[in-house]
């Protein structure tokens, strides 16, 4: 069993930026593959990026791809999110997934753990 655990979400300005980690509890964190997905209220959980067990391989939703970065620190069992160039359309709860996946990153349905999301909020 693994357990996630986000932080760092909260209120920013269009065009801020916000960092998010994701802690787990998993004493073999470097086999899952991570992932962040977000959903806004009444819309679909979606795919936001996602990064490989050994953090050699990112993948980024198309709306996020050069504003958003995943990374991950294996020693102390952590993947982060930095948002930057944040905007209104960003506004969503964030989601931390681990999943003994080697493909489909995009799909939620692949990851075996999820923790239980942080709020993020962009004004304009």
């Amino acid at each position: 069993q693994v357990q996630l655990v986000e932080s760092g979400g909260g209120l920013v300005q269009a065009g801020g930026s916000l960092g998010l980690s994701c802690a787990a509890s998993a004493r073999t964190f470097s086999i899952y593959t991570m992932g962040w997905f977000r959903q806004a209220p009444g819309k679909e959980r979606e795919f936001v990026a996602a990064i490989s067990r050994s953090g050699g391989s990112t993948y980024y939703a198309d709306s996020v791809k050069g504003r958003f970065t995943i990374s991950r620190d294996n020693p102390k069992n952590t993947v982060y999110l930095q948002m930057d160039s944040l905007n209104p359309e960003d506004t969503a709860v964030y989601y931390c997934a681990a999943g003994l996946i080697l493909r489909d990153f995009t799909v939620s349905g692949r990851y075996n753990y999820w923790g239980q999301g942080t709020q993020v909020t962009v004004s304009s």
